[in-house]
């Protein structure tokens, strides 16, 4: 399981810390936010404790309602659930029955500047990137009329070319060589490239190319989802390769099936448009086109035609 210590969640987020008497190996693993509006007012049944906790001004006016015995009490109740942490939101004053709580139970106490929805949002988008169950294949990803497309194949096969190629038809780079995969949620892969080698691609007899410098930031993308993954493969002779479109493929990552397409290469194929018109293929049965349908239909339509004739 991916996780996130909370120091460098406060790193990331530049965090106020309020105490610093707890473990700095405190962990994060789930990647959802709660305020603890209810817990503050004596109700735990439903506590999401495991979670990062956000006190507003909501919470922290409520809060100051109480007399002082039930906001002791009230603290203490709260922090000793050991949650990862507790954020202040909105730069407001911590009451001081909360402060004492957090270094009674040694758990981090932060104070944030932004507003409460605009903090639970970014720690909701930043947790499922960084939590969310990854991998790393050997591949090119790009990003082709706007679909993410998954190279695929042995080195030598040609990947790391038709990248080049494609970017030089005005096409993206999102990685070479190498591809993070994260499942962001239960239907979407999203790819990188790992930060040592972001916006490089390797050409055999040339080197290392700088993709950012030699074409600009236009040529380049951080991420991309995936939606065709396309299988490079020396043409086999004795080998039967889909023609007609009819026979779906799909591969599986992390628990997600996406679309697969096997490409053979051999010289004289030019690969960049055959990816060019993959992607545009794709785009087409997403918007609940499929050619490959239509063209059976009209065959067998006019099959049953000449047996009536």
């Amino acid at each position: 399981m991916n996780r996130i210590s909370v120091t460098k969640l406060a790193e990331d987020f530049s965090l106020e810390v309020i105490n610093d008497n707890f473990d700095e190996n405190i962990c994060i693993e789930s990647a959802d936010v709660n305020r603890p509006g209810l817990e503050l007012a004596g109700f735990y049944e439903y506590f999401g404790y495991e979670r990062v906790q956000v006190i507003g001004k909501a919470e922290v006016t409520y809060f100051m309602t109480l007399d002082g015995g039930t906001r002791r009490k009230r603290a203490c109740e709260l922090f000793r659930f050991g949650f990862p942490c507790a954020i202040i939101s909105r730069n407001l004053d911590i009451p001081q029955e909360i402060k004492d709580a957090a270094v009674k139970y040694r758990r981090p106490l932060y104070r944030s500047k932004e507003s409460t929805t605009r903090l639970i949002y970014n720690l909701y988008n930043y947790l499922n990137d960084t939590l969310a169950p990854s991998i790393t294949i050997h591949g090119d990803l790009v990003d082709v009329y706007g679909v993410g497309i998954l190279l695929l194949g042995q080195s030598g096969i040609g990947k790391s070319e038709t990248s080049l190629e494609l970017i030089k038809r005005g096409h993206r780079l999102v990685a070479d060589d190498a591809v993070e995969i994260r499942r962001t949620d239960e239907l979407t892969l999203t790819g990188c490239a790992p930060e040592l080698i972001k916006y490089y691609i390797e050409i055999r007899g040339i080197g290392i190319l700088d993709i950012r410098t030699l074409y600009g930031v236009g040529a380049i993308r951080q991420s991309k989802a995936i939606d065709l993954v396309m299988q490079l493969e020396q043409w086999d002779e004795g080998k039967f390769y889909e023609r007609v479109g009819l026979d779906d493929e799909f591969m599986e990552m992390l628990g997600v099936k996406k679309p697969k397409v096997t490409i053979p290469v051999k010289p004289g194929r030019n690969l960049a448009i055959i990816v060019e018109v993959a992607a545009m293929n794709q785009r087409q049965k997403e918007m609940g086109y499929d050619a490959a349908k239509e063209f059976d239909e009209r065959l067998l339509k006019k099959l049953k035609q000449q047996k009536k004739g």
